[in-house]
């Protein structure tokens, strides 16, 4: 176990077996299940890990207890990769008193068949547990991103425990558990964010809203590296992500190609639009679809290109497009580009994607490409990036 505060473990667990977390989003860097011990007059452990790693995360308890007992088990969110082995805990410690709230104990009767004679202890918005030198207070999160979510405060040395708030995909090195910089940070805490919580805007707001007022001096997830500099930096990118604002000015060129025609118009939209700033494109049948949802919410702008597939949009596009709904896009500028050979029906159901989205605003003429891109397309893509780009 790491040290990261004054009597206070790092005891986390790496996972660098799984493919998919939450048996959707890829992880080709694995995921940490992060999981803390207090070493005071009342032992304190907050959170547990996945019962994929159950037998090695034990072991590191039981040796870092060396014999002593766990008096309380602080429950920040009852999902399962977090919660797995509760009740092997209340088995080993009968004489432990779980802590959460009273949604808390609603979901874990749903999840665990936890001896009804285990002690619980309830607590509410402000509440603080004294467990000696260490003074734990709680604010509740519901929908950061379950219902019963709380984050801890530990007031001695001003660290929050902030659950699935401020987490990141990726393993850590065990020797160096916090983050080296905040461009290594950024790409996997956002599509960690936007993937994970970003349905629920609001709900963040309201918990930065409560953490502004505590002197903070470290930030400890329950997924990824623990963050103890330069707080700001991350607080900031979690208000902007949660005001759905973009990050930077910026187009991404989103495009879901049959045959490989509209790829070719996207290649053009590239040209067009490669010295306004920054510029991604990605071919949605080909790329992780979850990232391109983050990316998309990093700019300012979108131009979705796609063919007309069975009187609708092409397969990978309507699925890009369904989970950008979900995930609440909003205040962006989009244009739209459309191929068909017969019948062209995609730009209508792109178009009506977004127009049922929040503040979007796209660009009045669909450019429609008829089987393949001709000369006398390019000056309509040319008057459309001018329509996208124009304040």
């Amino acid at each position: 176990m790491k040290e990261i505060g004054k009597n206070i473990f790092y005891v986390g667990i790496n996972d660098n077996d799984i493919d998919l977390f939450e048996n959707v989003y890829n992880v080709p860097n694995g995921v940490t299940y992060n999981s803390y011990l207090i070493m005071d007059e009342k032992i304190t452990l907050l959170d547990t890990v996945d019962v994929r790693k159950s037998d090695e995360w034990l072991k590191k308890i039981d040796e870092s207890l060396n014999g002593k007992k766990i008096d309380y088990l602080i429950v920040s969110h009852v999902e399962p990769d977090h919660s797995s082995n509760i009740q092997a805990i209340t088995e080993k410690y009968p004489d432990v008193t779980l802590v959460g709230n009273q949604k808390t104990f609603q979901f874990l009767s749903q999840f665990f068949n936890i001896d009804s004679n285990i002690k619980k202890q309830e607590v509410k918005e402000g509440d603080v547990l004294d467990i000696g030198s260490h003074k734990l207070q709680f604010f509740m999160a519901p929908m950061v991103h379950w219902p019963e979510v709380m984050c801890t405060y530990e007031q001695t040395e001003k660290i929050i425990f902030s659950a699935d708030a401020f987490g990141k995909f990726g393993v850590v090195d065990e020797e160096n558990i916090y983050e080296d910089s905040e461009e290594q940070w950024l790409p996997e805490a956002r599509r960690y964010y936007i993937n994970i919580v970003g349905k629920y805007g609001p709900q963040v707001q309201a918990l930065l809203k409560k953490i502004s007022t505590l002197d903070i001096k470290m930030i400890c997830p329950l997924h990824g590296p623990i963050l103890n500099n330069n707080l700001d930096y991350y607080i900031d990118k979690y208000n902007t992500w949660s005001t759905y604002m973009p990050e930077e000015k910026g187009t991404l060129i989103a495009f879901a190609s049959i045959h490989g025609n509209t790829k070719e118009a996207a290649k053009k939209v590239y040209d067009l639009l490669k010295d306004q700033g920054g510029i991604k494109s990605m071919d949605l049948s080909r790329c992780d679809v979850y990232e391109a949802v983050a990316e998309a919410f990093k700019y300012d702008k979108m131009v979705v290109l796609a063919s007309s597939y069975n009187a609708g949009v092409f397969t990978p596009m309507e699925e890009f497009l369904n989970i950008l709904k979900t995930k609440q896009y909003q205040n962006r500028k989009v244009a739209i580009v459309e191929n068909g050979s017969w019948a062209p029906s995609a730009g209508m159901c792109m178009r009506a994607a977004f127009l049922d989205m929040k503040n979007i605003d796209v660009v009045p003429d669909v450019v429609t490409i008829k089987s393949s891109m001709k000369e006398e397309d390019i000056p309509k893509l040319e008057n459309m990036v001018n329509s996208l780009i124009e304040t």
